[in-house]
């Protein structure tokens, strides 16, 4: 059964990026390396290659001259193997290393290319050696002059494979290295905010996470990250809000409720039940009025999207009223200029608008009205009664949830 290669993969960020940084490296590093191996060892080779061909020439301007000695003496420095074979493969002359040696090789050049390089490790004894064979005439029985030079240990294949194997590898482990580095130092403020995240709970969403400086990811997912602790914090507080609110509004007509119906379970006798029906009704319309009001003021407080939509204010009037008028107090009065169209949300302003006519229908003394006109660049609509008003001290509070004042509102508008 293989392996996935999932099971190798680092877990963290930081150990991808530094191996993706080590994969990276090997893909450029090894074959450069490997052409610097065979550049450096064609080097080694063509200098080798080099010093025998000035040795076969200078011996050949010897031969040519008729001052070959028995023993040769090489003039290139490095090239210690000099031989001077006859046709029959009789070794005519030889320096000190080659003397009472046979052939060096069977190469023999010939007249239309009169020397050869060749590498030859046929002999034990000199071992691996780069010679060049050099034909002295065009005769057929022309001596061939052979010179081969060592190879050092220091320019072998395996001491070159070896040295920049190793730099390869130092190359390689220092460019992880750095990415592991640069990785940790550039994912340092990311650790900082996980750690801070984890410390912030429900019980407290003061908290935030620093943001470093600049425009960059991680600074983009600080201020993201801050942002939604602050919609979370503002969530929590409205959640809070709508608890404290809704149980304050529901106190009082359940503790009526339960007042009457605990008045008429002692005193049965003296219990005028039609009465008691009329109230205990009253009671829970108050109650379902109260808990219309917050599941609007809790979707309103969610933040859901909504969508705008053009709503010419005459119509809306209009609609709103047309329901009322066989269940109003008083008469309402309306003066709706046509054609003042606003953008908003349709169901929220006919909500509003109903409020506001409820209001002024409770606290009116013998008419209500309603108008709509353009003002400015803006529109209006005012719903107004002819109601005691409110004291100037309490007009701040109307504003707050469920404030309910002694003195009712002479007059109401939205912009």
């Amino acid at each position: 059964m293989g392996w996935p290669l999932s099971r190798f993969r680092p877990r963290s960020i930081r150990g991808r990026i530094t191996l993706l940084t080590v994969l990276i490296a090997a893909l450029l590093l090894v074959p450069m390396a490997l052409l610097m191996i065979t550049s450096i060892e064609q080097t080694f080779t063509n200098a080798a290659w080099s010093d025998t061909r000035q040795e076969v020439i200078a011996v050949a301007a010897l031969v040519r001259a008729g001052q070959l000695p028995s023993v040769i003496t090489p003039v290139v420095p490095g090239v210690d193997v000099v031989q001077v074979v006859g046709a029959n493969r009789h070794v005519i002359a030889a320096s000190p290393a080659a003397r009472r040696k046979p052939a060096l090789s069977t190469i023999r050049p010939g007249p239309d290319e009169p020397i050869q390089d060749a590498q030859t490790c046929g002999d034990p004894e000199p071992g691996c050696m780069r010679l060049t064979a050099l034909r002295v005439g065009v005769m057929p029985g022309s001596p061939v002059i052979y010179a081969g030079r060592r190879a050092p240990s220091t320019q072998s294949a395996g001491f070159v494979t070896t040295a920049v194997a190793l730099q390869t590898g130092a190359l390689i482990a220092l460019v992880g290295w750095v990415g592991w580095r640069v990785s940790g130092q550039t994912l340092r403020p990311v650790d900082t905010i996980r750690r801070q995240l984890a410390q912030i709970t429900f019980q407290d969403l003061s908290g935030r996470v620093p943001q470093p400086p600049g425009d960059d990811e991680v600074a983009k997912l600080a201020r993201t990250a801050n942002h939604t602790l602050e919609r979370l914090e503002q969530a929590v507080r409205v959640r809070r809000q709508f608890v404290t609110d809704a149980s304050h509004e529901l106190r009082t007509p359940l503790a009526g409720l339960r007042l009457q119906l605990e008045e008429a379970q002692l005193h049965p006798g003296d219990t005028d039940l039609d009465r008691l029906l009329d109230r205990l009704l009253g009671d829970t319309s108050r109650l379902q009025q109260i808990i219309t009001d917050l599941l609007y003021l809790a979707g309103v407080d969610a933040e859901v999207a909504v969508t705008r939509e053009r709503v010419d204010l005459a119509a809306l009037v209009r609609t709103e009223l047309k329901p009322r008028a066989a269940r109003d107090r008083l008469p309402t009065e309306v003066a709706l200029q046509e054609g003042v169209v606003v953008r908003a949300v349709g169901h929220q302003l006919s909500r509003a608008l109903a409020n506001l006519l409820d209001n002024a229908q409770r606290h009116a003394e013998h008419v209500v009205r309603v108008e709509v006109c353009r003002e400015g660049g803006g529109a209006l609509l005012a719903v107004c009664d002819d109601g005691a008003g409110i004291a100037e001290s309490d007009r701040e509070k109307i504003f707050e949830r469920f404030t309910r004042l002694d003195a009712a509102p002479k007059q109401a508008g939205l912009r």
